[in-house]
């Protein structure tokens, strides 16, 4: 099963969204891509995924236009930028969908709370990709 997921930038959500999904199950094959990909990745959302053991410093910010052409069983959107900009897949695309999360990035404020935002929405994307996988993608 092949599944991309979208965010603006590619740096934050989607990485850990593609970071849960691996982990959840090795034999999907997982991308992540942005419609205006950072080039590189948060280094809050590195930290705060390796807080619960998973490492996704070695992912890559990618631009959406490199998979574009590819099949794909689910394309799913993390943000309302990359839901509102998605491209058009001349791949076949079984399932598009959006399941959006606030962006821990744009937080302001203590170290602390800025932590917490990152932790919160960590956990949100936990819980709605693990609950996605048991009902759609688990074999």
């Amino acid at each position: 099963m092949k599944i991309l997921i979208l965010c603006t930038g590619n740096s934050c959500r989607s990485q850990m969204a593609h970071g849960f999904l691996q982990s959840f199950d090795s034999k999907l094959t997982v991308c992540s891509a942005g419609t205006q990909a950072a080039g590189h990745l948060n280094a809050g959302a590195v930290k705060t995924m390796h807080e619960v053991g998973i490492d996704i410093s070695g992912h890559t910010s990618d631009q959406v236009e490199q998979y574009l052409d590819e099949e794909w069983d689910y394309v799913i959107t993390v943000c309302g930028g990359a839901n509102e900009s998605c491209p058009q897949f001349t791949g076949n695309v079984k399932h598009r969908m959006h399941i959006g999360f606030d962006d821990p990035s744009h937080a302001v404020g203590s170290e602390e709370y800025v932590e917490s935002e990152f932790r919160r929405v960590r956990d949100e994307i936990r819980e709605r990709f693990y609950q996605l996988y048991n009902d759609e993608m688990r074999p």
